[in-house]
């Protein structure tokens, strides 16, 4: 996927430019046209290291989604798009989006359309968000559509907060972890290390190397700051090339305890996203395209692009997935008997549903079971270190007595 810059022509005949992310030329004049907009000029934007640190476009989920129901009780209510936006940018506390709305307000104004509009923000609303949008304009049902976007962005929001939460726990207990045999290695251990050098006599074996282990990180201390740095920006890097993010995807989704709740959280996604977009009119062809690019795991993306491929020469979508051994076998029926009894929509958002229900249970497992290993494993390390150090207190009373 490459980033097109473009200017074009709306039906009303104003000028409009923005950006968009597509295969080839072709398929952005593809686009373009679906939104009754006439490029003019297209061009293809160089490539770049893209190093991302998650500051987005300054717009949380919760503040979008309050946006997205406020705009369609407006909407439902008779508004126009125009004095919709006028109200919403003029009680919106949050300076950064109040300038966005601002903006889509005078774009629409000056003849453009919604989801054209909506296209020059990408960083605030994505290609899920722009193409239910065109969807609704197209079918005269755009407030039913804000509703079902709020809704979406809602779950996905608690999907991702849970898996998060998987991590987030024994992440921050191998960190404070961290911390206390740092703490202990600069201050607690040069102070008993004086204590015995005035006391005299031979030093027990394992005191001697925490002893060491303490000079050697109070001597070279920004090495290993260094070191950990350089680390760490390597792997965020190796993480924002495609190839790198699907190797790390593929290796998460098959490891024996977190594997279980990334691909349960990677299938409700699948299925909620897509669920959303063949409600809205979107077609399938076209919804597995968005899908894939919003699946946020590479392994993923390169299962539903493949199904893709499949349904254009002619397949059912359930024979591909099956294919692809990353969606489960319940998944892969249910999906064949929505496609078979034309509910394709309603049987997808019932297995996230149900997916979703699986990923708290499965961060709930594991939280109980990585538990005791860490609190073992940590109190293995530091009582270890605490030991090493009062030994030669226990032999001084030996030699007492």
């Amino acid at each position: 996927m490459a980033e097109y810059t473009w200017i074009g022509t709306t039906r009303a005949g104003k000028e409009a430019s923005g950006k968009i992310t597509a295969e080839t030329e072709s398929e952005v004049i593809k686009k373009l046209r679906d939104q009754n907009i006439q490029p003019s000029k297209i061009k293809k934007k160089s490539a770049e290291i893209n190093i991302s640190f998650g500051f987005g476009g300054g717009v949380s989920s919760r503040e979008l989604v309050i946006f997205t129901r406020q705009f369609a009780t407006m909407i439902d209510a008779g508004l126009p798009l125009v004095q919709c936006l006028d109200i919403l940018a003029s009680g919106e506390p949050n300076k950064s989006f109040q300038k966005v709305i601002y903006s889509l307000k005078a774009d629409i104004e000056q003849g453009s359309t919604f989801a054209a509009a909506l296209n020059k923000h990408p960083k605030i609303f994505d290609e899920l968000f722009v193409n239910l949008i065109a969807a609704g304009e197209v079918g005269g049902i755009l407030d039913t559509i804000l509703n079902r976007l709020a809704i979406y962005i809602e779950k996905n929001v608690k999907l991702v907060r849970k898996v998060k939460s998987a991590f987030t726990y024994p992440l921050g207990i191998f960190t404070v972890a961290v911390i206390v045999v740092l703490f202990m290695l600069w201050k607690v251990i040069p102070t008993f290390e004086s204590m015995f050098t005035d006391m005299g006599g031979q030093l027990p074996t394992p005191t001697l190397i925490v002893i060491g282990l303490s000079h050697n990180f109070t001597s070279y201390w920004y090495v290993y700051l260094g070191v950990t740095l350089t680390v760490g920006f390597l792997f965020r890097a190796f993480l924002n090339h495609p190839k790198g993010k699907e190797i790390f995807d593929t290796v998460m989704i098959h490891s024996p305890i977190i594997g279980s709740v990334v691909r349960k959280s990677a299938v409700a996604k699948f299925t909620r996203t897509l669920g959303t977009l063949v409600q809205a009119g979107v077609p399938i062809l076209d919804a597995l395209e968005i899908v894939a690019r919003a699946a946020g795991n590479k392994v993923v993306e390169k299962a539903v692009d493949h199904t893709r491929d499949k349904i254009s020469e002619g397949r059912t979508m359930a024979e591909p997935l099956a294919e692809s051994g990353v969606f489960p076998p319940m998944v892969v029926q249910m999906i064949g008997v929505g496609e078979a009894t034309g509910a394709m929509d309603v049987m997808l958002n019932k297995i996230a549903d149900f997916y979703e229900e699986e990923v708290d249970v499965a961060v709930d497992g594991i939280t109980s079971l990585i538990e005791p290993f860490m609190m073992v494993g940590i109190g293995g390390v530091v009582g270890g270190m605490l030991i090493a150090m009062y030994l030669p207190i226990f032999t001084l009373g030996d030699t007492i007595e």
